[in-house]
């Protein structure tokens, strides 16, 4: 028997190891990837949570000059149908003298059509400062500029819901929102 034609039992195939390595990776994450999806997949919100999350609200029931407060996931939110007084002053404060500059128009969303509605701010119900929950229509206390105040610190916000004087940091936020109909908003968190 000549040599040539025998194997030496000492030569390793690279190839075939090379590939039982990679083989033995990929099954390895594959598998692990596997067990952690039911893990991880178990902390998203559940379905009943997610319905929560956001609500649809008749503004046509609020009166002008009023407000309604409502809560979605245990935040507050107001939705506020100002006069037309209230929409013009909004409008026409400078923004350069605000501590927090943004035009009325910035803080409001498109109707269906695209357009505009001034009438209606829609804000979080959180003071920017600690969290407090200010008081306006109804709260017996507009503050100075007829919005908003925050009576824990003395945040004073105007009607579009941005801070005008004390110690809150920024406007009130204006949450995702959106017009479903000409009269009916949805809040989503």
């Amino acid at each position: 028997m000549s040599e040539s034609n025998t194997t030496n039992p000492e030569e390793i195939d690279e190839e075939r190891r090379d590939f039982i390595h990679i083989a033995t990776v990929a099954a390895t994450v594959g598998g692990a990837g596997l067990v952690a999806y039911p893990f991880i997949d178990q902390m998203n919100a559940a379905g009943d949570t997610k319905a929560a999350s956001s609500l649809e609200v008749d503004i046509s029931q609020i009166p002008v000059g009023g407000e309604i407060r409502v809560l979605i996931g245990g935040k507050p939110f107001f939705l506020r149908h100002r006069t037309p007084a209230e929409v013009a002053a909004a409008e026409s404060t400078p923004v350069s003298s605000l501590p927090d500059p943004q035009t009325d128009a910035d803080r409001l969303m498109p109707l269906p059509d695209g357009n505009l509605n001034p009438a209606i701010i829609v804000t979080s119900g959180s003071c920017t400062h600690l969290g407090c929950v200010p008081v306006g229509p109804g709260g017996g206390n507009l503050g100075d500029y007829g919005g908003w105040y925050c009576p824990c610190h003395g945040s004073h916000y105007d009607t579009s819901g941005r801070i005008r004087k004390g110690p809150a940091p920024t406007n009130l936020e204006i949450p995702d929102y959106e017009y479903v109909t000409a009269s009916v908003v949805k809040i989503s968190l």
